[in-house]
């Protein structure tokens, strides 16, 4: 019988698959764009000496970021920065330290979804329409409202415009510190920094750190078998556990005897705190607010796909 404790441990999910980058029908580009959020990038690259210099400098040239300040919530769906950003590339927006159980907050997502997960006053005040969090409990507490900023209908002149902009403006206004970010297609135009020269914004690159671990005993992998084979080579769940204390850097002897590894792993970290995970999924803290995907690449171009969420998600796609 299980401790108490353990009885009472929240339900984690971990979907893993296999595929090979170039074959036509791979999804591993999808589920990185579909994963909008990410907070941290993790490189592990066994019986590596010296970083390629290909790596390198794809990291150093990863591009900024925005801090805005006090910004309100309604200047997102205003039709100048709909027309300058939006439309014209990948926009990202997520309020910045809010949290998702207990704040109000908001995001947009680079297909134009603003996704806003409000407490019930809030969206009572607003009166916009939505539906309840799916992590509410009995007691409906939290709702979440999506507004499609590239509708057709969402055009300046119309009466859904004019009624989530007086929402948001006049009726209740929101106000959230944002991180921001644009990826656009090449066309010339405005930039956030100079779009929003009149509020407190702050450009920000991301934080680029190194290390070296020394006599790190690495796993044999088999790039075809997720399953793995008992004292042959180890399971995609084994591997994920064993990675995850590679990364916190807890010392743990996990093989007896070091092994060559062909592989290397790139692991990315959602926002604990966002409104969404994959895709439009919502997405909940609950004890930790994990969701997070590793890839698992091997030398011939095989790789697993390891996505992982919390109690308070669904299944990733």
């Amino acid at each position: 019988m299980l401790p108490a404790q353990l009885a009472r441990a929240p339900r984690h999910l971990l979907v893993c698959e296999r595929g090979h980058a170039r074959h036509p029908r791979s999804r591993h580009a999808a589920h990185v764009r579909d994963h909008a959020y990410s907070c941290r990038v993790s490189f592990l690259i066994p019986e590596c000496g010296m970083l390629p210099e290909v790596l390198k400098s794809t990291i150093a040239d990863i591009g900024e970021y925005y801090l805005v300040r006090n910004l309100p919530l309604h200047e997102l769906v205003a039709h100048e920065f709909i027309d300058a950003f939006v439309k014209k590339g990948s926009c990202y927006a997520l309020t910045y330290k809010t949290r998702i159980d207990q704040d109000n907050t908001a995001a947009l997502l680079p297909n134009g979804k603003l996704i806003l997960s409000v407490d019930k006053d809030t969206y009572e005040e607003l009166g916009l329409q939505g539906h309840p969090s799916r992590y509410s409990g009995k007691k409906v507490m939290r709702y979440i409202i999506t507004i499609d900023l590239t509708d057709a209908g969402f055009h300046p002149e119309s009466k859904k415009h004019n009624r989530v902009l007086w929402a948001l403006k006049e009726k209740k206004p929101l106000e959230f510190d944002f991180l921001l970010a644009w990826h656009n297609t090449g066309a010339e135009g405005s930039t956030l920094m100079s779009y929003f020269s009149k509020n407190q914004i702050q450009a920000l690159k991301p934080k680029i750190t190194f290390s070296t671990l020394r006599d790190l005993q690495c796993p044999v992998l088999q790039s075809n078998d997720l399953q793995g084979k008992p004292e042959e080579s180890c399971s995609t769940e084994e591997l994920f556990e064993w990675l995850g204390a590679v990364l916190n850097q807890v010392s743990f002897c996990y093989f007896g005897e070091p092994k060559l590894a062909y592989w290397l792993t790139l692991t990315v970290h959602g926002f604990a705190d966002s409104p969404v995970s994959w895709r439009e999924s919502e997405h909940g803290f609950h004890k930790g607010g994990e969701n997070l995907y590793n890839f698992v690449i091997f030398r011939n171009l095989d790789y697993w796909l390891q996505m992982a969420v919390g109690a308070h998600d669904d299944c990733p796609p």
